[in-house]
């Protein structure tokens, strides 16, 4: 039987599984009527191009914390033995009031650790940083630079591969971010497939999803004070009282895609 490392050279990846939360999930690249699409589809879109043979997973689901990830995941995902797995967890941890960046951190590491020992190839993030595009985002500036490199070191210590979105700016540009601020929208979920197609040297891939957008006018200031408000009576005020009824946005729901299915290569114009 050839190895699995010969196996992939020749036909590429076989099982792609995601892990994580809503960003994974696809949140805001569509909507709850059509369905959400998200990187790790367009990620799988790119993958099944060369090896239509690909099976992919998406067991993410949104408003998990990194222990559920931990806890919810990560046994269905290593029963469907995956070759690519891609971990994103720990912003919604960032962003609680009692963020803890080494108890976080160790809920990843233990994903990590857990499909590198399976063999898997494992994809982990790093994260931009929230004051770079909205300016309460600051309060997280610290905190996240911690959990980035805690996250290298786990990645470092069990092989895994970093797409490392903390180190290019054009991801903090709020172009590629929905109205929720939290959220990639369609041309951001398109960058970070990219990125991780890039990281993974996969072919067809290039170091262009990282260049900037074309420079933009400054936004009048009454016009983003306006933003402000609808921002805060939008996402923040609904955020604040989950939060207060111990509610999350996840709550009844599971993984979109929870076992191995083809993959449906969008044409041009579904992309």
């Amino acid at each position: 039987m050839p190895s699995r490392d010969r196996t992939r050279e020749a036909h590429g990846y076989q099982r792609f599984v995601a892990l994580g939360d809503s960003q994974t999930e696809g949140l805001n690249d569509g909507d709850e009527v059509v369905g959400y699409r998200g990187w790790a589809d367009r990620l799988a879109e790119h993958l099944a191009v060369g090896n239509p043979q690909l099976e992919y997973a998406n067991l993410a689901v949104r408003g998990r914390l990194a222990h559920e990830v931990r806890a919810e995941q990560v046994r269905p995902a290593l029963e469907l033995a995956p070759d690519l797995v891609t971990v994103m967890a720990g912003v919604n941890d960032l962003i609680r009031p009692r963020f803890d960046a080494e108890a976080v951190s160790g809920h990843i590491e233990h994903v990590l650790s857990a499909f590198a020992a399976a063999g898997a190839t494992v994809v982990t993030f790093t994260y931009p940083d929230p004051g770079l595009r909205m300016a309460v985002g600051r309060l997280l500036t610290a905190r996240t630079r911690e959990l980035n490199d805690r996250i290298r070191a786990a990645a470092n210590r069990h092989g895994a591969v970093v797409a490392d979105l903390s180190a290019h700016p054009v991801t903090s540009d709020p172009r590629l971010w929905s109205g929720d601020r939290l959220h990639l929208n369609a041309l951001g979920h398109t960058r970070l497939a990219a990125a991780v197609g890039h990281t993974l040297d996969l072919p067809g891939s290039s170091a262009d999803w990282g260049e900037p957008l074309p420079a933009q006018q400054p936004v009048p200031g009454l016009r983003r004070a306006g933003e402000e408000l609808r921002w805060v009576a939008g996402f923040v005020g609904p955020w604040i009282g989950r939060r207060i009824l111990g509610r999350s946005s996840g709550d009844g729901r599971g993984a979109k895609r929870p076992v191995l299915e083809p993959v449906h290569v969008a044409s041009r114009a579904e992309s």
